[in-house]
């Protein structure tokens, strides 16, 4: 199954169980509350962690997915109704209605194509309001964290909310001009075995420059880690922080 963490019900819980809040997202919350009472795009939010948690912040936040199973979990979070959720993707953005748009969890990565890629991007320059900022997080190819997704550094147990725990491992199944492939296992206690395949694009911080130079952004800060290290000295990531010129 491709992207099942997000689109089957049994995966969502696991996904949600896996990626409690961490620094990625007190870096996203630190950012975006730069801007006060923000109009606030989260695109591919998933269940909802962040989405839920910058509109308890005071933001009225918009949060879209195309995966209708994510945004199940991500409405019936606690505080989940002072968010507006929609199912789809970036194409049914309306124009210059946010003043913040956010792409977490290696969202951004999942636009494998370069013309997706683009095509998002243009999107999202249409979706920002004059000076609108866009924010978001890549895995930086220097730090070739792909070597480490194989059936041994990468198995793991985890405990969901009943106390079950699913033991879960992660094997690259290609590597091909900056595209990884990968396959996540999922053993549950009742016997069941899942999958879920995906490919990420691992681009560099070049290539991530001319692309938002392209869609008509500037780049103000590029960070290699959730404390703002510099590139190549923080946790092997490119955070972007990027901005619409104003009229």
């Amino acid at each position: 199954m491709r992207h099942g963490e997000f689109r089957h019900p049994r995966l969502v819980q696991v996904y949600d169980a896996e990626c409690p809040w961490g620094p990625d997202d007190d870096f996203f919350q630190a950012v975006v509350d730069e801007t006060p009472a923000a109009r606030v795009l989260d695109l591919g939010c998933g269940t909802g962690r962040l989405t839920v948690a910058l509109a308890a912040s005071g933001h009225t936040v918009t949060g879209v997915d195309p995966a209708g199973a994510s945004l199940a979990a991500a409405r019936d979070r606690p505080g989940g109704e002072r968010v507006t959720w929609v199912e789809g993707t970036s194409a049914v953005l309306p124009s210059r209605a946010f003043d913040v748009a956010v792409l977490t969890s290696h969202v951004a990565q999942f636009f494998v194509d370069d013309a997706e890629w683009a095509r998002t991007l243009a999107d999202l320059r249409r979706a920002l309001a004059p000076g609108g900022r866009l924010v978001f997080d890549a895995r930086d190819p220097a730090d070739r964290r792909w070597e480490r997704w194989n059936p041994v550094d990468s198995r793991r147990r985890v405990r969901l909310p009943d106390g079950d725990e699913v033991r879960a491992w992660t094997e690259v199944t290609g590597v091909r001009e900056g595209a990884v492939s990968f396959t996540h296992h999922y053993h549950f206690p009742d016997g069941e075995e899942l999958l879920s395949s995906a490919t990420l694009r691992f681009r560099t911080e070049a290539q991530l420059r001319d692309s938002l130079s392209t869609a008509g952004f500037t780049v103000d800060h590029i960070h290699g880690g959730w404390h703002r290290e510099p590139v190549g000295q923080g946790d092997g990531e490119l955070l972007i922080v990027a901005h619409t010129e104003a009229p």
